[in-house]
């Protein structure tokens, strides 16, 4: 099962730092976590910070996807935060798969990762925390706009691990992060596409409309008109 919040529980470690405590028998250092991975002519230490901070962005767009799919007024687009959000939390798992079989902790929390997951936060947050002072229509913008951001990284991520598979030794590890990158690489794309010309779209619909111009229109009126878009 994938893990989408690591914890003590699911075996969590985490480098010490200011303001960061960690319990002694979860602290983990540079040295040790190059050592528990294969050398591939690569800093691995960082390498095991990055493949941490690309996880905890899957598992944050897990969440992200749940609550935007959840509050959204359009049909069509709860069917497609629903199936990325399928598709993420799968990404997730290849992830977790691919750290394991190097011989990493899928539940190490990097200080990349913790940056990541603060920023996912705030990110989550901004659908939400305004949602009594905006309309139907800017709120539907807004978590578009929130899936097209955590998008954007989620593509820059895949596309550095594609980079990196490029210049690990011929074998079985450079073999599992390729067919990784071939999976998931393809997906990515889709979803940064697919929140872009979302995003147009929503604009121009709302720019041509003249419904949507209407003085003091009904917020009633407003959630029939954005289920009928998108179709």
């Amino acid at each position: 099962m994938t893990i989408l919040v690591p914890t003590k529980a699911t075996g969590a470690t985490a480098k010490t730092a200011e303001m960061t405590y960690v319990e002694p028998d979860r602290q983990v250092t540079d040295d040790e976590l190059a050592a528990a991975l294969p050398d591939a002519g690569l800093n691995m230490a960082f390498v095991a910070d990055f493949l941490s901070a690309a996880l905890t962005h899957e598992r944050c767009g897990r969440h992200l996807y749940r609550s935007v799919a959840a509050r959204t007024n359009n049909p069509v687009l709860k069917r497609r935060y629903e199936d990325f959000g399928e598709e993420t939390e799968r990404h997730a798992e290849i992830l977790e798969e691919l750290i394991a079989g190097m011989g990493g902790n899928p539940s190490y929390v990097s200080p990349a990762a913790r940056g990541v997951e603060g920023a996912d936060t705030k990110l989550v947050e901004s659908t939400s925390l305004l949602g009594g002072s905006l309309d139907v229509m800017t709120r539907e913008m807004v978590m578009l706009q929130a899936v097209f951001l955590a998008e954007s990284l989620d593509h820059a991520h895949w596309q550095t691990l594609a980079k990196l598979a490029e210049r690990l030794p011929d074998g079985d590890l450079r073999d599992r992060w390729v067919r990784a990158v071939g999976e998931v690489g393809p997906e990515e794309g889709e979803h940064l596409e697919w929140a872009r010309a979302a995003m147009e779209k929503m604009v121009m619909l709302q720019a041509e409309s003249s419904a949507m111009a209407a003085v003091g229109a009904k917020a009633e009126e407003l959630v029939e008109k954005v289920r009928s878009w998108f179709a």
